[in-house]
């Protein structure tokens, strides 16, 4: 059959295994013609293809990003935009879809296979966040980039006597500030499963120097929010598509510890540095066993579902058990966290 393939949302490394796995078995094993649409949901909507091919996907196994390209775009969102789906998959004779994404793609996902499409999803994601899958393609990557970065941090702040704050990226879940803060060993971790209250983390570092410490690491998720009725008033800060402004929370948490304690006190924004770069073999391993169970589900005839790993094992997760769910960040590892402080 003609199986088509997209990867849609933020890029991550680990996006071109799972691209390689689908043309390798889809071609090899099941002799299937996969055909790629640029750019996400806006390329299939547009009629952006390209053949893809074994020739297509070697060597990319150690690079970033994806060879498809991708864009934040969701067909139900948009006037006409199932029907120029529809259509383009009709115009090329495509039988069944594999779209590999975060939860926004997903969501998309859902809808498209509601309308009547064949879909099969992968899980990708830095934070880590789509629920029903224990890991998300892009997060083993981001976690290694945040901790050597709070491990760089580590000797400049003790130099220099100075509280630093790392922010990293996790909008409604603190999968990459707590595995990254534990990793690295930071002091505090401030997660949006968790709203923090400013006076208890000024009180602990005053104490802290005081005590036994001269400088103190702090890992930020972009979505972290101060506790209702605290001292702090803030309200998150939201750019033209609705996505948090990175560097928001980290500045004006750096002001008020600064104002409050009088501490030296710097802030690292790491951004998109963490989506970059040679994706880790964990997320080549993973993208490879994701793409491989997508195209053999295809094959088997399934539709509306995820391939997810669930401990050692890869797993179908019908969409509508995911749709409108955040995993987040479980309150035992938190605990962690806190008790390494």
């Amino acid at each position: 059959m003609r199986v088509g393939l997209l990867t849609g949302g933020g890029d991550v490394p680990g996006l071109n295994a799972a691209i390689r796995a689908v043309v390798k078995r889809g071609e090899g094993e099941h002799g299937h013609t996969i055909v790629g649409f640029r750019h996400g949901w806006r390329g299939l909507a547009d009629g952006d293809v390209m053949p893809l091919t074994r020739s297509h996907i070697r060597n990319v196994l150690p690079t970033g990003g994806t060879l498809l390209g991708t864009a934040r775009y969701h067909p139900h969102a948009d006037d006409g935009g199932l029907d120029a789906v529809r259509a383009t998959l009709e115009e090329e004779r495509i039988e069944a879809l594999i779209c590999i994404g975060g939860d926004g793609t997903l969501h998309a996902a859902s809808k498209v296979a509601e309308s009547g499409v064949r879909i099969v999803a992968v899980p990708k994601t830095i934070d880590n966040d789509v629920w029903g899958t224990d890991r998300s393609i892009g997060f083993d990557t981001a976690v290694n980039i945040a901790t050597e970065a709070v491990d760089r941090i580590h000797t400049t702040a003790e130099s220099h006597n100075r509280v630093m704050i790392v922010e990293v990226m996790g909008r409604h879940a603190g999968w990459i500030a707590t595995t990254a803060g534990i990793a690295g060993g930071a002091e505090l971790v401030l997660a949006p499963e968790e709203p923090f209250d400013i006076d208890r983390v000024v009180r602990f570092l005053q104490h802290r120097h005081r005590a036994h410490a001269s400088f103190s690491i702090i890992v930020v998720a972009e979505g972290a929010v101060p506790l209702e009725g605290s001292s702090m008033q803030y309200e998150t800060q939201l750019g033209p598509f609705g996505e948090i402004v990175a560097g928001a929370i980290s500045e004006r948490l750096g002001a008020e510890i600064a104002d409050r304690t009088g501490f030296d006190t710097r802030v690292t924004i790491l951004g998109h540095v963490q989506r970059g770069g040679t994706p880790t073999p964990a997320d080549r391993i993973l993208g490879s066993r994701l793409g491989v169970a997508a195209i053999d589900a295809v094959s088997a005839g399934e539709s509306g579902v995820m391939t997810a790993l669930r401990g050692d094992d890869v797993v179908l997760v019908p969409l509508t058990d995911i749709a409108g769910k955040v995993k987040q960040v479980p309150a035992e590892m938190l605990e962690v966290a806190r008790a390494l402080a």
